[in-house]
């Protein structure tokens, strides 16, 4: 495959690999590629859960979980379970979802037995433990524009293609500002963060347009089998270790259309890009891609406005981004067995 770039005011032609660019048109899709029939008379006695994360989402979740069973559960029986984790909100978003016809579980609820951790990827790792479907799929509870096909989209390569075991959303992210919207300045941290140090590192991943998407789908088998990093690494984390664990072909890409949802902060996004960096750094070690001579700290300094007594006007504001996470599901599941 070979792009257009432009460099000291001269086209220049590149290349991505040739496993790359034969990938990219073989493993990549639009939502409208699948239709619901089709993929019902594929899916046979496969079963599908939808498993969506929630903290604080009253505004946003009770809609996604409505368009779901109207036409994917009622219309049309392609979606066995829709579950919401409730990853201890604040808000109403467990009776909406609950009212909305989500099945609702408090995130510390699930396998109690374990000291609870916090994050996106936690609540991730308790929807997949507490849901039975031979096929996952994930979506964000703080879409704005949801459809049915988000979700079709993401099993048309699973269900009809055995080899494939992971599948990732990829959408036009509007950034919208004071100045106005900007139809594709989403996903900072993608372009920032994630996407230079997948170049680098693991440049067989070059061609996911949007490897931090929150919208992704994968076989039970396979998703039991990787762990979970409990923070926002835990994309990252999963098209990683999956590549490692089953190579690039096991993986695939839909264009979902668009994508709007609530902007976080700078600062927010700084925290969120540390625990990614951390997630990247943990796997170049796991897998021998970089030796360190040291591990990289864990703590993250910020400064907002405020006062320190250290002689600056701000104050400074630590987090810890560490890459905490679950082990494969499978794994902990036969120990549990086993004491039992």
């Amino acid at each position: 495959m070979v792009v257009r770039s432009e460099r000291a005011n001269e086209k220049v032609e590149l290349k991505v690999s040739a496993d790359v660019g034969s990938w990219l048109p073989r493993r990549s899709s639009h939502a409208a590629d699948w239709r619901r029939e089709d993929l019902l008379a594929a899916k046979g006695a496969t079963t599908v859960s939808v498993v969506i994360p929630a903290r604080d989402e009253e505004e946003t979740v009770g809609d996604i979980v409505r368009t779901i069973r109207r036409d994917l559960v009622e219309a049309i029986p392609l979606v066995d379970e829709v579950l919401v984790v409730d990853s201890r909100s604040q808000d109403d978003t467990a009776r909406v979802a609950a009212e909305a016809g989500a099945t609702v579980v408090a995130q510390d609820s699930v396998l109690p037995m374990l000291p609870g951790m916090a994050g996106k990827g936690e609540a991730l790792w308790k929807g997949l433990a507490a849901t039975k479907g031979d096929l996952v799929v994930f979506v964000d509870g703080d879409l704005y524009d949801f459809t049915s096909d988000y979700v079709t989209g993401l099993l048309g390569p699973l269900l009809t293609d055995e080899s494939v075991a992971y599948v990732k959303g990829f959408y036009h992210r509007p950034l919208v500002g004071a100045g106005g919207t900007d139809a594709d300045g989403g996903g900072r941290v993608t372009e920032l963060v994630a996407r230079p140090l997948l170049n680098m590192y693991w440049p067989e991943l070059a061609g996911f347009v949007q490897p931090l998407a929150g919208e992704y789908a994968g076989r039970r088998e396979v998703l039991e089998r990787i762990p979970f990093v409990v923070n926002y690494g835990v994309e990252v984390g999963h098209l990683i270790d999956i590549l490692e664990a089953h190579g690039l072909d096991a993986l695939a890409q839909v264009d979902l259309g668009k994508r709007t949802h609530r902007h976080q902060s700078t600062q927010a996004l700084g925290r969120m890009s540390g625990q990614i960096m951390q997630t990247m750094f943990d796997r170049l070690a796991r897998y021998g891609r970089l030796v360190s001579a040291q591990p990289p700290a864990t703590l993250l300094a910020q400064f907002r406005r405020g006062e320190s007594g250290h002689g600056v006007e701000r104050e400074m504001v630590l987090t810890d981004v560490s890459c905490q996470q679950r082990p494969p599901l499978a794994e902990l599941l036969a120990e549990v067995r086993e004491i039992a």
